[in-house]
């Protein structure tokens, strides 16, 4: 009996962890979005992240006045320091770009505010 209860023990243990493992490393979806980067800053107390906002408007093409306030919020791990510097660059310049984002199944404190974490930035040409 107490065989029987060690190994139901450990298979739900394992169960769990692998539930919990899809949760944290996987992604429930991944896309682009294009736009401009309008704010990015290091937020936190304990565990800094960095956050940001996308204006996804294309100016002259407006057909409502909720089209002005399409913005796109997203978070950024801090170990994609290439990533940081290059929104850092583009909000202060303006200029359009493409970022690359996963979006998980849970905000995850330590890693961001917004379920989305962008992954890679494209400079888009003028």
């Amino acid at each position: 009996m107490k065989k029987v209860i060690v190994l139901s023990s450990i298979g739900v243990g394992a169960l769990l962890l692998g539930i919990g493992s899809i949760l944290y490393f996987g992604s429930y979806s991944n896309g682009i979005r294009s736009g401009v980067v309008v704010k990015i800053s290091e937020r936190g107390f304990l565990f800094k992240t960095y956050e940001g906002q996308l204006n996804m408007a294309t100016f002259g093409a407006f057909k409502n006045q909720s089209d002005l306030n399409t913005v796109f919020e997203f978070s950024v791990p801090r170990d994609r320091e290439d990533v940081i510097k290059t929104l850092k660059e583009v909000s202060l310049t303006g200029e359009r770009v493409s970022l690359d984002y996963e979006e998980k199944y849970f905000v995850y404190w330590w890693l961001g505010e917004t379920k989305y974490l962008v992954t890679k930035v494209e400079r888009l040409k003028q």
